[in-house]
C-alpha cells in the first residue's frame, strides 16, 4: 500500500476540490419566493414545477425557495420585503396590489365578467397591459401572464346567502383591498380586512361569520371545517401576478432571464388550465365535507349594485380612460 505522505494528502485534496468545483456551479444562487397560498394550491404546483426546470435549464445556477403560507409575513409585509429586495419574487393578486397600485385591482370589479374567457380576453389584452405597466412604473418587475386565481365565492357559518339582503350586517373577512372593502359595503355587509393566513382563526373564533375567496382556496385553505355554505356568487374574479424586484431582475443575464420568463409562462398557462378542471372535483370534495352549495341570482347582485354609488364612484377613482377600457370586455357598468 503507498504511503500516505503530506505531499500526496494535499495533492488529494486539492483534486477532489478541482473535482467539486466542476460539478458546482460558479455562480449558483437561490432566491427566495413568498407567497400567501398554502402548499398544494394549484398555482404552487405549476410554480414548483417552473422551478425545476428553471434550475436544470440554468446547471443549477438559478434556484428558487418558496416560502408559502404566509410564513414571511402579510401581504403588505411581504410586499415591502420585495420592494426593499429582502425577497426576489412573490404572486400577488390584484385587490392586494391595489394598495400600491390603485389600478392593480381594476379587473376585480364587482359582478363585471360574465365567466372566465371574458376574462383572459381582457388580462391578455389591453386591461392587463394596463395594469403591468402601471406596476412596472412603481418600481416592480412584472410577469406578463396571469395564474388564475379564480372567481370568488362567498362561504358563510350560519345561513346561505341567496339575495342581495341576506348579506346586511354580516360581518365577512375580505383581503387588504378597497375594491372589496367597497363592494361588500353597497351590499350593507360590515367587511374586514384579514390576511389570508389568518382567515381560518378569524371564522374559527367567530371574529367573522363569513369569508370569500375562489373555491380552490377554501377547499386547501380547510374552510369547510369551520364553514356550512358556499354561495357561488362569482362576485369578483382575480389573479396572481407573478412580481419580481425590478433591480435584482434588471442584474440578471438575459439569458437566464429569458429562461425564467418562458418558465413561468409555461406554468401560468398549464395552472389556467389546472383550475378549470378542478372545479368540479373541488366542488364534489366541498359538499362531501359537509358543506351546502346554493346559486343565488347574480343578476339580482348586479342590478343591486347598479342602484348604488358603486360603479360611479370607482369610475371616477380608475378614470375615464381605464375604465372604458376595462367596459370593452365586460359591456357598460352601472
Amino acid at each position: 500500500m503507498r504511503q500516505l505522505t503530506r505531499r500526496t494528502f494535499v495533492a488529494s485534496a486539492a483534486a477532489g476540490v478541482t473535482t467539486f468545483a466542476l460539478l458546482k456551479p460558479a455562480f449558483a444562487a437561490t432566491y427566495k419566493l413568498a407567497t400567501n397560498l398554502p402548499a398544494g394550491h394549484p398555482m404552487l404546483t405549476r410554480l414548483q414545477e417552473a422551478a425545476d426546470k428553471i434550475a436544470a435549464d440554468t446547471n443549477g445556477e438559478f434556484t428558487l425557495r418558496f416560502f408559502p403560507n404566509s410564513q414571511l409575513g402579510g401581504d403588505l409585509e411581504v410586499l415591502s420585503q420585495l420592494r426593499s429586495g429582502a425577497i426576489q419574487f412573490y404572486p400577488l393578486a390584484g385587490a392586494q396590489l391595489s394598495n400600491l397600485v390603485p389600478i392593480a385591482s381594476l379587473n376585480g370589479v364587482g359582478f363585471a365578467f360574465k365567466d372566465i374567457s371574458d376574462v383572459w380576453k381582457a388580462m391578455d389584452g389591453e386591461v392587463g397591459a394596463m395594469v403591468r405597466n402601471a406596476l412596472r412604473d412603481s418600481g416592480l418587475f412584472v410577469f406578463d401572464e396571469m395564474f388564475d386565481n379564480g372567481f370568488r365565492q362567498i362561504t358563510t357559518g350560519s345561513k346561505p346567502i341567496e339575495k342581495p339582503a341576506d348579506l346586511a350586517g354580516v360581518h365577512i373577512r375580505v383581503p387588504p383591498s378597497p375594491l372589496s372593502t367597497s363592494l361588500f359595503k353597497a351590499f350593507g355587509a360590515a367587511p374586514q380586512s384579514i390576511s389570508f393566513g389568518e382567515v381560518y382563526t378569524a371564522l374559527q373564533t367567530k371574529l367573522v361569520d363569513a369569508q370569500e375567496n375562489p373555491l380552490p382556496l377554501v377547499d386547501t385553505g380547510k374552510f369547510y371545517e369551520v364553514q356550512k355554505y358556499v354561495s357561488m356568487t362569482n362576485h369578483m374574479w382575480d389573479g396572481f401576478w407573478i412580481l419580481a424586484n425590478q433591480a435584482f431582475w434588471q442584474k440578471q443575464p438575459q439569458a437566464t432571464r429569458d429562461i425564467v420568463a418562458k418558465r413561468f409562462r409555461e406554468a401560468a398557462l398549464a395552472e389556467r388550465e389546472d383550475l378549470v378542471k378542478l372545479t368540479g372535483s373541488i366542488t364534489a370534495k366541498l359538499k362531501a365535507a359537509g358543506m351546502t352549495f346554493v346559486e343565488p341570482d347574480r343578476q339580482a347582485f348586479r342590478a343591486h349594485l347598479d342602484g348604488t354609488p358603486f360603479y360611479g364612484e370607482w369610475k371616477e377613482r380608475f378614470g375615464a380612460q381605464a375604465w372604458a377600457t376595462l367596459e370593452r370586455y365586460t359591456g357598460k357598468l352601472g
